[in-house]
């Protein structure tokens, strides 16, 4: 009996030590790193107005942020994708969605331009290492960033020490594996579907809608617009996107780091180093990983927005969508999630709990999430995941995070989090991490 109370207490005093470390760590995960670019069509009508919209979305909150400068690539720089030479990506039209032949090839074109011409991997792995765009003399490599994400201690990624020991090499492996190999780049080809496009389909006047058009965007289409005075939102209410997204992931790998580490790292100008790195052309890649299409046909916005505020609500919306779609389409782009709060009962046992995410991450009722433990082996100083249980959102309870949920006073914009139910067995605390669906690199122990 004694060795069964000393057992439970040992447990319980674990639990209570891993809480009290989880809850100052609810913020200070190690999140997947993002950068976005999207396709501008200089050619559509409206593409400029898709284009100032995109500029002003930031990255998820559930990502790193990790653009570099580049945010736009051309429309007319694709040459090759379409038949009789016309220059362009193929492109989704009202009434048409792009076949699985047709993905393939935008997303061939994009990974080579990404790839030979602008050389993103090198941009991204030069920001992981605290590298400024400047390639002078002075330029140095530093391991700053990849400290603040991960958490690690600077002597543990002291790339000179490290390479002297076990320790220090498995400490750098780790920093690549769960950080630098982690950083994506997702390319959204955003297409405008015009009520005028609509129109033409339902065989409705287009003059009246070249007038709407002509209130909405103060262009000069012809139409007499004196008489129009309808609120923006009820006149546009038919404006929707749609959104192609293409998510790419930087290639790293113990053969890439060797070479980077040796070859180029470098804390003290070295300017052979440098001008070496810049001109590798062959070493740094991005890879295709997966593609994702949104359309909402009957998008609907409560309130009054002006132009610019209403392209943005509609865009971020779109892309938040296929965000969410890819996460359960691509293993590593799964996002982790802290567990907020353990909702406890009068007599204190837990019978909730609630998480920072919501509808912009596209959680249903019918959602799964497995809770995972993050474990550092105190020998090798490598991260390993452990499954702990399964939790499903609760009814009423799911967060509408999508972004101006407030302002349109959507049903659960009130909440903060999301409300979930443990299924299962598995104790939970605060600071366990969440991902949905199954998360094979979790091992159950």
């Amino acid at each position: 009996m004694k060795k069964i109370l000393l057992s439970v207490l040992v447990c319980t005093l674990s639990l209570a030590a891993f809480a009290q470390e989880s809850k100052g760590q609810l913020d200070d995960y190690r999140r997947n790193s993002l950068s976005s670019l999207m396709i501008f069509h200089p050619e559509d009508t409206f593409g400029m107005y898709i284009k100032e919209a995109f500029d002003s979305i930031p990255v998820s909150d559930k990502y790193d942020d990790h653009n570099f400068g580049l945010r736009m690539l051309n429309n007319e720089d694709f040459e090759g994708v379409q038949k009789k030479g016309r220059k362009g990506l193929i492109k989704a039209q009202h009434g048409k969605v792009i076949t699985s032949k047709d993905v393939e090839a935008n997303a061939e074109a994009i990974l080579n331009i990404l790839n030979d011409r602008e050389e993103v991997a090198k941009y991204m792995v030069a920001k992981w290492f605290g590298m400024t765009m400047s390639k002078g003399d002075s330029a140095v490599f530093n391991t700053s960033l990849i400290q603040e994400r991960g958490q690690y201690n600077a002597s543990d990624l002291d790339v000179a020490q490290a390479k002297m020991t076990t320790l220090g090499v498995d400490a750098l492996a780790d920093a690549g594996e769960e950080l630098i190999g982690n950083t994506f780049m997702i390319v959204n080809d955003i297409t405008y579907v015009t009520a005028e496009e609509r129109a033409a389909a339902a065989k409705a006047t287009v003059a009246i809608l070249g007038a709407v058009f002509d209130a909405v965007f103060d262009s000069d289409l012809g139409a007499t617009v004196s008489d129009i005075t309808n609120d923006v939102a009820d006149a546009f209410s038919g404006f929707t996107v749609k959104t192609h997204s293409y998510l790419y992931q930087l290639e790293w790998n113990d053969s890439i780091a060797g070479i980077f580490y040796s070859q180029y790292y470098t804390d003290t100008p070295n300017p052979e180093k440098i001008k070496a790195f810049w001109a590798d052309k062959t070493t740094f890649r991005v890879k295709y990983a997966a593609h994702e299409y949104e359309f909402d046909a009957k998008t609907t916005l409560k309130g009054k927005y002006d132009r610019t505020e209403l392209v943005k609500m509609v865009c971020t919306r779109s892309i938040d969508k296929n965000i969410a779609a890819l996460q359960l389409q691509y293993e590593d782009f799964k996002v982790k999630t802290p567990i907020y709060q353990v909702v406890r009962n009068s007599k204190g046992k837990a019978e909730a709990y609630t998480a920072k995410i919501g509808l912009k991450e596209g959680i249903t009722e019918k959602s799964k999430f497995q809770v995972i433990q993050r474990i550092v082996d105190p020998e090798t100083q490598r991260t390993r995941y452990k499954k702990i249980a399964t939790l499903k959102p609760e009814k009423g309870k799911i967060w509408d995070n999508r972004y101006n949920a407030v302002t349109e006073e959507a049903e659960g914009s009130e909440l903060d989090a999301t409300t979930f139910k443990r299924v299962g067995a598995g104790e939970i605390v605060e600071g366990m991490l969440i991902v949905e669906g199954e998360y094979k690199k979790a091992k159950e122990e």
